[in-house]
């Protein structure tokens, strides 16, 4: 064990990570809230050098360090260029970073991390600021949200499968998968299979065999028998589903990550989630207070 990791205390928290769109700020905003009605003392961490306007409090935001409109005129890259050279300052300037985080201790961290895939299934640079966190004595685990609408669409969703066990292999952290804005799937046409196909991602060949009765799709059956073996040989990806509005959904998820990141809490929290739970939605949530930023 390093110096650094034995006199800094033990912290716990969540790196919040996913495609553009898939509700990464109002999912850290809406687990401040709930987590803050539990009595846990909740810090949310701005890692996304895009994120210019935050809808909510925010203890530390990187764009005290860099911004991305800055990076793309000064040095004339674009967007996705622009969020890697950020994500490696970023990683150059790791002290920055441990000593703006020693103000919160004791705090329990939310990381709005950028939403750019890359940087999650191949490229180095956040996957090494999240070994660095490790090293100074935070436990994470990483919270990877999916927009739930990909459910509709057999093709998008074994790319989704694709993606979230790439991102699983590559960041290295305990892992949950999370289907995102579940009230709103139902807008976006019937599933093909039950709910729980999906989250608990069953036997695929019932995909496989669904994309086939689309013409495009029956020329490249061979390719998607491919990739959803890989996926069914690793075993590795499921999904909750997150509903923020939902205090239930909400639960489901705080508990899956709790297992995941190792966080347990005592009597008292115990106590104040029970009351929460009972009491009624109105009195205890007013998300729709937070601007619905993705």
């Amino acid at each position: 064990m390093s110096e650094g990791s034995r006199a800094s205390p033990l912290a716990f928290g969540q790196v919040v990570i996913g495609p553009p769109g898939s509700g990464k700020t109002t999912y850290c905003q809406a687990m401040s809230a709930f987590l803050g009605r539990l009595g846990r003392s909740v810090a949310v961490v701005n890692l996304d050098p895009a994120n210019e306007s935050l809808p909510g409090p925010c203890a530390l935001d990187i764009a005290e360090l860099v911004t991305l409109p800055d990076v793309m005129a000064s040095l004339g890259l674009g967007p996705n260029g622009g969020l890697i050279y950020c994500m490696e300052y970023l990683e150059a300037n790791a002290d920055w970073l441990r000593d703006r985080l020693q103000a919160l201790r004791g705090h329990y961290v939310l990381f709005d991390c950028p939403g750019q895939v890359e940087l999650y299934t191949h490229h180095g640079a956040l996957k090494n600021v999240f070994a660095q966190l490790a090293k100074w004595n935070f436990r994470l685990a990483a919270v990877h949200l999916v927009d739930s609408h990909y459910c509709t669409d057999p093709g998008k969703f074994i790319s989704v499968l694709c993606t979230s066990l790439s991102t699983m292999l590559h960041v290295e952290l305990p892992h949950v998968n999370v289907l995102s804005k579940m009230d709103l799937i139902e807008q976006y046409g019937k599933l093909a299979f039950n709910l729980d196909y999906y989250t608990e991602v069953l036997d695929l060949s019932y995909l496989v065999d669904h994309l086939a009765s689309d013409p495009f799709f029956r020329n490249f059956r061979r390719l998607n028998e491919k990739l959803v073996e890989v996926i069914e040989d690793y075993s590795l990806v499921s999904f909750v589903p997150l509903n923020v509005q939902d205090k239930q959904s909400m639960k489901q998820v705080m508990q899956a990550v709790d297992k995941a990141n190792g966080y347990s809490f005592g009597d008292q929290e115990h106590r104040s989630l029970e009351a929460l739970m009972s009491a009624a939605v109105g009195a205890d949530f007013h998300f729709s207070s937070y601007p619905l930023c993705w």
